[in-house]
């Protein structure tokens, strides 16, 4: 009975620990990420190994873009290869001001988004963010990933990549930024993500 209140504790303490390494960082107003992400189109991609999945790059990727929200996965079908999503916002969708009007989540693989006052018009908003599937190259970005905290702005570089695996297993990348729905989240090998101050 006396190892229920220390049990009680640690889990109490490492809740606790997740929460502010996890805490949201606060931006000023206006316009942190202004350019949209790079993309380079790749016509004769590499094919990589990576947790018993091939990956077939489609494209280079580079952006800098600001966190909207963030959500780790342990258990669905995708979650050894991609362990953290990222929805991400440039333009006016990285300005604090902007933002203010937004209720943004993240569940499913799905980024949500809602708004009552439309302070920009709904294509800029779909224009200017993504949810990303992030997939990483080597334990060093593993560790980075862990570190991204809501609100921070990033720097990525790395690959958009179809991946498939066993028994016909199949994820495919979206190619462009104008699309919804299922279907519309990038899918992205990370060779470096840096906090940008």
């Amino acid at each position: 009975m006396r190892l229920l209140p220390v049990v009680a504790v640690v889990l109490i303490g490492w809740g606790g620990l997740h929460h502010w390494r996890h805490r949201d960082v606060i931006q000023p107003p206006g316009v942190l990420a202004p350019d949209a992400p790079h993309q380079v189109n790749l016509t004769d991609g590499a094919s990589l190994q990576r947790d018993g999945m091939a990956l077939a790059t489609r494209a280079y990727i580079d952006l800098t873009a600001r966190v909207l929200s963030r959500e780790d996965y342990t258990w669905d079908a995708g979650a050894k290869l991609a362990p953290t999503d990222l929805a991400l916002g440039w333009g006016r969708m990285s300005d604090s001001a902007v933002l203010a009007s937004f209720d943004i989540s993240q569940s499913g693989r799905f980024f949500y988004w809602r708004t009552k006052t439309w302070p920009i018009p709904r294509n800029e908003v779909e224009l200017s963010t993504a949810n990303v599937h992030m997939i990483p190259a080597d334990a060093g970005v593993r560790g980075a990933l862990k570190r991204v905290r809501k609100g921070q702005l990033v720097h990525i570089e790395g690959f958009l990549v179809d991946a498939s695996g066993p028994n016909g297993w199949r994820w495919k990348t979206s190619m462009t930024r104008g699309d919804t729905g299922a279907g519309a989240c990038e899918l992205v090998y990370v060779e470096s993500v840096q906090v940008v101050d």
